[in-house]
């Protein structure tokens, strides 16, 4: 087959991206209106990817931050004092978001609180009109992905994931490669995140600094005391709050490798192995993961597979990528990292293609508020979100009891094993403001 001039591609790319970036009025609204008046957004959650967001949309002219939320108020201060330094004017702060999701005012909100907040979160958010920008994965249990479209659906709003692969030149021209038959017929991809991770160590239950409200920081789910190395960053380590690297970084590529695979349901069959090999501390999820996703496709070759190996205690990159995906067809092999490039090899290991390039948040961006003002679903829809979510939540509950599950992608239930299906949902603190309905 002829493959797609990646300069062509690329150009086209940067072509739509400019198309993008001058966001046209909608047909109920004044064109200059539209133009001149920012688009008024809060940012809710306030740490490491939290400021990140902070520090990109301060410096857009189209969108305005006019509420900061935290409930760390030394983080709040420092997010409102962002937006002031880039010479905007002062962002209302709050610890509960719930005066956000008030504001008639506010049209969009993104979400960079810890896992268990995000299906809460943005389902409040929606149901208060709000478009959501939320960060992967995009809940904590796959219960809690389902609302989250159903949130979104019933209002009517735009519902973006944080997996800003999707919106990324050089990983959508080789999923373009890979769905137009460039390696033949794809049936295995591969995701992997290999990196060094420091240990949480063991640490007693203790007061929570005075700054944070820690009540608020634990809101919906299960309370457990706090301690030293449970907050900041490391929530993700503990079931009650994350979901494992696995949620954090592996579901990046864990998302790239099912858009690579051009599957649109949950999987037939999963498995999964992992613990803690490498250290011996507090954290509740592997450190050592080993999950394999099966669907059942006859309509094609035969059955599809997706494999994610995980190693954080690792300082060595693999087929040239820390982080990274192969696809392997029946006609070649496509290699590809998201911070780097992608190379394509044929039969017998020829290279026949490669690019360079690397993921960054605007285009991202660019594609939510476009889909905003103009109508549209977005590259990483709440659904596609949810579909790479669900393999994160179902890898962890093979790894967790050590069996393969055989799974309804339908239902959404695990077949035959009512212990794991379970925890296709989880436990929530009684009588919270914040627990959806329907959980």
């Amino acid at each position: 087959m002829e493959i797609t001039n990646r300069r062509e591609f690329l150009a086209t790319a940067a072509t739509a991206q400019l198309a993008v970036t001058s966001i046209q009025a909608s047909p109920a609204e004044a064109a200059a209106d539209a133009v001149s008046k920012p688009l008024s957004v809060a940012v809710i959650g306030c740490g490491g990817m939290g400021r990140s967001h902070l520090a990109t949309l301060a410096g857009r002219e189209d969108v305005q931050v006019t509420w900061v939320c935290d409930v760390d108020r030394e983080r709040l201060a420092t997010a409102a004092k962002m937006i002031t330094d880039a010479g905007k004017p002062q962002p209302k702060s709050t610890t509960d978001l719930r005066e956000v999701l008030a504001d008639e005012s506010v049209r969009a909100v993104w979400i960079a609180t810890p896992d268990h907040w995000h299906g809460p979160a943005a389902i409040l958010a929606a149901d208060a009109g709000k478009h959501v920008y939320v960060e992967k994965p995009c809940g904590h249990n796959l219960r809690e992905g389902r609302l989250m479209i159903e949130a979104a659906r019933r209002n009517g709003i735009v519902m973006q994931v944080g997996t800003q692969s999707r919106s990324t030149a050089h990983v959508r021209q080789a999923m373009q490669l890979l769905h137009d038959g460039a390696i033949g017929e794809v049936l295995v991809a591969k995701a992997w995140n290999s990196q060094r991770r420091n240990s949480l160590g063991r640490q007693q239950p203790t007061d929570p600094p005075a700054v944070l409200d820690y009540d608020a920081w634990v809101g919906p789910a299960v309370w457990q005391p706090y301690q030293a190395n449970l907050l900041h960053g490391i929530w993700r380590f503990w079931q009650n709050y994350g979901c494992g690297d696995i949620g954090n970084d592996g579901v990046h590529e864990i998302d790239i490798a099912r858009w690579g695979l051009d599957v649109d349901r949950h999987p037939d069959r999963v498995a999964g192995l992992g613990g803690l090999y490498a250290v011996d501390d507090d954290q509740q999820y592997p450190d050592t993961q080993y999950c394999i996703y099966e669907w059942s496709t006859p309509e094609t070759v035969g059955t599809k597979q997706l494999i994610f190996e995980q190693r954080d205690w690792s300082p060595y990159v693999q087929e040239g990528h820390e982080n990274g995906n192969a696809f392997y067809g029946t006609k070649g092999m496509l290699v590809l990292g998201k911070k780097s490039g992608w190379q394509l090899y044929g039969e017998r290991n020829k290279l026949v293609d490669q690019a360079e390039g690397s993921f960054s948040l605007p285009p991202h961006y660019d594609n939510f508020l476009t889909c905003i003002r103009d109508g549209g679903r977005p590259h990483a829809d709440i659904e596609e979100g949810h579909r790479s979510a669900a393999l994160v939540h179902l890898g962890n509950i093979a790894c967790r009891h050590g069996r393969t599950l055989m799974f309804d992608p339908v239902a959404e239930a695990v077949i035959d094993d009512s212990e794991a299906n379970a925890e296709i949902r989880r436990r929530y603190r009684a009588d919270h403001w914040a627990v959806p309905a329907g959980v």
